[in-house]
């Protein structure tokens, strides 16, 4: 669950040259379109027969190793420049806890979802992950929410029931229970993006990010421990393909390109580009795993892409609004 750990490793300035704009613009596409990889890549890993848990344990087994080495350069940075990060025990455990409901909890429950619905309708619902951070700001910071955010909630939680009941018609129990992992995904990505900002400002999104990777990692290698065999983790050559395009395609690449396409063109613009993903997710769910996509696929997600995209424009607003 992963488009959070992109931003979180870049804080550069933007570049005003037209040319540098589209070439983050193209980054932002490119790393969003990557990143909607990663439910094709999970189906195809169930159809060779390696579960969600193996799945996940060996992305963080390729991907952890990159990002604590990103994540030690940062702080050897900061330590030069004179303004080490926060390492107190306090903030250590913090960033392990919040790392671990970010990259354990939520991915454990968005890849397990997959096991039961389609990669299109688990890329929508992830695609509301921004709701639930704007209903827990309301309740635990008394952030404002408009009549307007309200509505776009509405349109896109529409969207998200017009696919769930015309896909309950098909197999009812399994669209359930994978429904409600993948917004469990959700809201726990959402907790993780609400609780890690002040971490951040406290350490810098390296160091955050590396530590935070790290520990879910030991809790991903962990659970796996105690679910398989060690000798689990060998796999086929196809398989093990897949495994690598994990870790690396649909993880650390995109990682890299949206975190470029913040330094060039800022976090805002950055975010809108990567509500292509749905978009690539539908097309490659449909050409590469032969999913049905109707009319009311299609009604469902121009509502949930109608209600993010409107969402995300007003909380730009009301965030650059003063008081």
């Amino acid at each position: 669950m992963t488009d959070v750990q992109a931003k979180n490793l870049s804080a550069a300035k933007t570049i005003d040259a037209p040319g540098e704009r589209w070439v983050g613009y193209a980054l932002g596409a490119l790393g969003a379109s990557l990143f909607a990889t990663k439910g094709i890549v999970i189906k195809l890993a169930l159809a060779e027969n390696v579960d969600a848990v193996t799945t996940l344990t060996w992305r963080m087994i390729i991907a952890v190793p990159i990002f604590a080495l990103i994540g030690w350069m940062g702080y050897r940075q900061r330590v030069a420049r004179g303004n080490p990060p926060d390492i107190s025990p306090r903030t250590l455990l913090a960033i392990c806890a919040v790392g671990a409901l970010g990259y354990y909890v939520a991915s454990y429950l968005d890849f397990a979802g997959l096991t039961y619905i389609s990669a299109q309708f688990d890329r929508l619902i992830l695609l509301t992950s921004p709701f639930f951070v704007l209903l827990f700001g309301a309740i635990l910071f008394r952030r404002r929410v408009t009549l307007a955010m309200i509505a776009a909630l509405v349109a896109s939680y529409l969207g998200l029931v017009v696919i769930f009941v015309h896909d309950l018609a098909f197999d009812a129990r399994d669209v359930v229970r994978g429904t409600l992992l993948v917004l469990g995904a959700a809201i726990a990505y959402a907790g993780y993006q609400l609780l890690a900002k002040p971490l951040i400002d406290r350490t810098g999104s390296r160091f955050f990010t590396s530590l935070a990777m790290t520990s879910a990692g030991v809790a991903v290698v962990a659970h796996f421990l105690l679910t398989h065999n060690a000798g689990d983790l060998l796999l086929p050559p196809n398989a093990m393909l897949l495994m690598l395009a994990m870790g690396t395609v649909s993880t650390v690449l995109p990682a890299y390109l949206i975190a470029a396409a913040i330094g060039r063109i800022g976090s805002e613009p950055t975010s809108v580009m990567g509500n292509i993903s749905p978009l690539v997710t539908i097309a490659l769910a449909v050409t590469i795993l032969g999913e049905t996509f109707s009319i009311w696929h299609a009604v469902g997600a121009a509502l949930v892409l109608g209600g993010v995209i409107t969402f995300g424009r007003l909380s730009a607003r009301a965030a650059a609004r003063p008081g």
